[in-house]
């Protein structure tokens, strides 16, 4: 009786220790599932710009300086031994007036022999703002009574004279700079003009000073934009855009002689399709947006995915406080730096030297972003647990080689940097004026911005270049094109 006894309570025990063996197991489980959560949200807390596609303005503290910047505790400004940087002299054509101040006598003995040589002593050129910067002409228009029939008759205004109106093109030229590559408001502009210039214009008349500028930049832009499918390359990208509160997209088509903006109420596929057409056979340098993947399937050209922002994804996972996804993304981040290196030492190799370097980071960089078993072998498990390494892999596995088009295409850069560096300004416009509030006010900004941009890529004057548009445009004329002389 004894036995049994102890057997049964010796199977009691075991049965508490298995229950209490498998509330164990559920609160291991139940804690590895809140330990990745919060390590997920330590993560996403740590994104900024530098880890991410964040923009800078989102960081809530900076991150950390880069090693050779201004953190080494040098003073702001020319450092000791540089060359002293000075501003060339106007020549001669541009000077108006010509002062000398010299000597009667020796400020020493007093002598009046004195010998003027050819070299100055000093010069020094003066910039003054005219007390009136500006000229106005009176156009009369004359009545007149024909003493034979005796009907009113009157003259009339030349067509540029009728077109413009009060604002002459010079003047429009001036406001449109102001507008567009200056972002400032009709406010700031109607002060320019009453405190500065001396003559007063309400901001509706401003509004409509912009919408003929409008009209007179139309062909050149629609030049561009006929020009689009037929690119060998192109990089693309889009920002955020206000109308009337509408939430709408700014696009920027980036080729190598200019650079063209559009607001479209899509972010999708759509776009590309209506810009550059299933016929576009060239390469597009693009993000990893999946309008740009669905592109992909429609035309008959290549891409050239932004290693800007894989090396960003790379940079996340390797901050990450989870070890394993650092184990993972460590390699293929050292792997893309030995890749640049080799980019950047480029004059030092043959070409055909070159590429087969490159090819052979190209199959590193690939055969490292695919292999996940150094987090497990088991695939779900990996996208479970480890999503953003699992959607790295699966990234790789699909489109990897689009990331190396820039190997055997050399005209397109790996980076999608130059699309972003020509809608930042965009950006800034934006920020200024809040958006658009109609359609006109749309369109100008398309132009406006089509304008700067491109005038800028090619260090052409924006004012010379809205000047001359204005001014064919109030006399009937085609307006200048917008790419260089020397396009081929």
């Amino acid at each position: 009786m004894k036995w049994f006894s102890g057997q049964r309570q010796r199977e009691q025990e075991l049965a508490q220790l298995r229950e209490r063996n498998a509330q164990l197991q559920a609160r291991v489980a139940e804690l590895e599932t809140e330990n990745a959560r919060l390590l997920a949200q330590l993560a996403a807390a740590r994104k900024h710009s530098g880890n991410s596609s964040k923009p800078p303005s989102s960081d809530i503290t900076k991150p950390a300086p880069k090693a050779g910047g201004s953190s080494r505790g040098r003073k702001i400004g020319g450092q000791p031994g540089h060359p002293r940087h000075q501003r060339p002299c106007f020549p001669p054509d541009q000077v108006d007036e010509r002062k000398i101040y010299g000597l009667k006598e020796c400020p020493d003995c007093g002598s009046d022999d004195l010998e003027v040589l050819p070299e100055p002593a000093q010069v020094v050129q003066q910039v003054e703002l005219l007390p009136k910067p500006f000229r106005v002409t009176e156009h009369v228009v004359q009545a007149c009574r024909c003493r034979n029939c005796q009907r009113m008759q009157k003259g009339e205004l030349p067509a540029a004279i009728a077109a413009t109106g009060l604002i002459g093109p010079r003047m429009m030229g001036l406001l449109l700079f102001m507008k567009g590559a200056m972002r400032n408001s009709y406010s700031a502009m109607e002060e320019f003009l009453d405190h500065v210039l001396g003559f007063k214009v309400c901001r509706g008349y401003l509004a409509k000073v912009m919408a003929r500028g409008s009209q007179a930049l139309q062909s050149p832009v629609e030049e561009l934009r006929a020009l689009l499918p037929a690119q060998r390359w192109l990089n693309v990208d889009e920002t955020g855009h206000k109308d009337n509160g509408q939430g709408m997209w700014t696009w920027c088509f980036r080729a190598r002689d200019f650079v063209l903006f559009s607001i479209q109420a899509s972010r999708g596929s759509e776009v590309l399709m209506e810009f550059l057409g299933a016929e576009f056979n060239g390469v597009l340098g693009c993000d990893y947006f999946s309008a740009y993947r669905k592109f992909m399937g429609q035309m008959s050209g290549s891409v050239q995915f932004c290693f800007a922002h894989l090396i960003r994804d790379l940079k996340f996972l390797v901050d990450h406080p989870e070890p394993l996804m650092q184990l993972y993304a460590q390699p293929i981040l050292q792997a893309v730096r030995r890749m640049f290196h080799l980019i950047h030492k480029q004059v030092e190799h043959p070409l055909e030297d070159f590429q087969s370097r490159l090819e052979r980071h190209k199959k590193q960089i690939i055969a490292l972003a695919v292999d996940t078993t150094g987090l497990s072998p088991i695939a779900w498990y990996v996208e479970e647990h480890y999503p953003e390494v699992f959607n790295l892999a699966v990234r790789f596995r699909k489109h990897g080689a689009a990331y190396f088009t820039f190997i055997t295409t050399p005209e397109i850069g790996p980076t999608n940097n130059s699309a972003e560096q020509a809608l930042r300004f965009v950006v800034m416009d934006r920020r200024a004026t809040q958006g658009t509030r109609s359609h006109k006010g749309r369109t100008f900004c398309e132009r406006i911005w089509t304008v700067v941009g491109t005038c800028r890529m090619n260090k052409r004057s924006i004012f010379d270049y809205l000047c001359e548009a204005v001014t064919a445009w109030s006399q009937g004329l085609p307006a200048p094109s917008l790419l260089p002389a020397n396009t081929s």
